[in-house]
């Protein structure tokens, strides 16, 4: 009697589990810290306008957010995936496998990012050499060969730069920002040693004598010279100088008033809206500003982009009406609602183009 009621109950809590996810009716995103205050805003206006609920935005990274979204086919996996990068090969391959064959990229427009301190002191002036010295988990020595990373001060990097500790507050492996960030300044560091830069470059019988130069393990003789090249150029110290805060932004912010001698990373959106707090520095003599970003001046930038699972679109409602207002140049136009937010918009023709792919729900090809 008891199993019986036991069985029952079980079946109960069952069917309650499924009707409510066969029930779900809003639109469920997941992802990218960076891209989330765009989509939010872009979903709280949807939710105002529209017949639709209010789509439901989590902040969970880039990586985060792609594993949520490539899990699989069904409401109890998100709608759509916002990302800090491009989705990677492997992450397609995932989706594949668990059955998502029809994936919509939309790129959303570009941001920059910024390294950032408070505004009470001295405006950091960084080169991507800089950068790479004070962060990397190796660095070449005097004789040239990887050192496991000495430097403790700002000044011992550059005599240019102040005499205090190197503490930086970033994201963690999870995320888009950290992915652009080591592509962009740190190999854009590395690349400013001879060595590492013709091991970028070598192949072939040219591979092994820079891994030997650089003191490089005989064990990685047998990889090529680029992917050895992004394991140094890649690899953030872990000694206390870098501090992984998380994926809330907000929370960075917070921190380096309390701290002013610290630096934190993170997307110029974030810069705009704290610019009463806090201030970006200079790198390679360019401000991270709007223009300079927009223009590509800025040498640390990065494309937005956000990822729709087709096979979604007509079970979940109104999946294609908040890409009708995410595309719409109301909000990543020019003069839309979410440059207020500090979306640096694509040109006119680009935007034509993703805000097409939206309204046909052209699926992306295969990287």
């Amino acid at each position: 009697m008891f199993r019986k009621a036991l069985t029952a109950a079980f079946s109960v809590a069952l069917m309650v589990t499924s009707a409510s996810a066969a029930a779900r009716d809003y639109v469920s995103i997941v992802g990218s810290s960076t891209v989330y205050p765009f989509a939010t805003v872009v979903a709280e206006q949807f939710g105002k306008i529209s017949r639709f609920k209010t789509p439901k935005v989590e902040s969970t990274g880039s990586g985060g957010g792609l594993k949520l979204f490539c899990a699989g086919i069904g409401i109890e996996h998100p709608d759509i995936a916002n990302a800090s990068r491009r989705i990677k090969r492997s992450e397609q391959d995932k989706c594949a496998k668990n059955g998502i064959n029809e994936i919509i990229e939309i790129k959303v427009g570009y941001d920059g990012i910024v390294l950032a301190n408070a505004r009470t002191t001295e405006r950091f002036e960084l080169t991507r050499k800089d950068i790479f010295l004070a962060l990397a988990k190796q660095v070449p020595g005097k004789d040239g060969k990887l050192i496991d990373n000495p430097y403790k001060t700002w000044r011992e990097v550059n005599a240019d730069l102040p005499n205090t500790k190197i503490e930086v507050l970033g994201p963690p492996p999870t995320s888009g920002t950290r992915d652009a960030f080591v592509e962009l300044a740190m190999e854009g560091g590395a690349k400013k040693f001879a060595d590492l830069k013709a091991l970028r470059q070598a192949k072939g019988r040219a591979v092994k004598p820079l891994m030997a130069k650089l003191g490089i393990p005989a064990s990685a003789f047998n990889k090529k010279g680029k992917k050895v090249f992004k394991a140094v150029a890649h690899a953030i110290r872990e000694d206390g100088a870098y501090i992984e805060a998380g994926e809330n932004d907000n929370l960075i912010i917070q921190k380096l008033m309390a701290n002013p001698k610290a630096i934190g990373i993170f997307g110029y959106s974030f810069l705009d809206q704290n610019a009463d707090k806090v201030q970006g520095a200079i790198v390679d003599g360019e401000r991270p500003t709007f223009e300079n970003i927009a223009d590509g001046a800025y040498p640390v930038s990065r494309a937005l982009f956000f990822y729709v699972k087709k096979a979604h679109v007509g079970k979940v409602p109104g999946i294609k009406a908040y890409l009708t207002e995410f595309t719409a140049d109301k909000a990543w136009g020019d003069e839309g609602y979410l440059t207020d937010k500090g979306l640096i918009p694509m040109p006119a023709a680009e935007r034509a183009q993703f805000a097409d792919d939206a309204r046909s729900l052209q699926p992306m090809d295969t990287l």
